[in-house]
């Protein structure tokens, strides 16, 4: 390859350049191009990167906002974790901790607020309103922690 670089830059013409590079196609056993990962593009020589292998898993809306948010916020971060083959396994991570932290904040709001089963037999409605209310509040705070963070 260097043989061809080197008669590259001294000028000579197109029809010597093609007629080396054959020559080193040639040379080139395409087996071993297959098994080591390259592949022919017209004069190109591609490098074919394969992707580590990563056991797929469901990523709930948690985790789909926050890949949205790399994809336009943190791009080097998300460009690290896909070729790394962990972009799955992180954003099932961070889907998890989402909602448990959803799940202990409505918990916890519920409680102080005095939003029980009571309430609920008593005025739906009124209980309905509050839930909503504490969910908002609730989501707010799991996006600035966790998902937009």
């Amino acid at each position: 390859m260097a043989t061809y670089n080197k008669m590259w830059q001294l000028g000579n013409c197109d029809i010597c350049a093609n007629i080396l590079y054959w020559r080193i196609l040639r040379w080139i056993n395409t087996f071993t191009m297959k098994t080591m990962g390259f592949g022919m593009n017209g004069k190109a020589i591609t490098i074919f990167h394969a992707l580590p292998a990563e056991k797929e898993k469901p990523i709930g809306t948690w985790g789909q906002r926050h890949q949205t948010y790399l994809k336009n916020y943190k791009k080097a971060l998300y460009i690290s974790l896909l070729t790394s083959g962990k972009l799955n396994g992180y954003l099932v991570d961070i889907d998890g901790q989402a909602q448990e932290r959803m799940c202990l904040l409505v918990t916890q709001m519920a409680k102080q607020e005095k939003v029980t089963e009571q309430l609920k037999a008593e005025s739906p409605m009124l209980w309905v309103g509050k839930m909503n209310e504490i969910q908002a509040r609730a989501r707010e705070i799991v996006n600035d922690e966790i998902i937009y963070s």
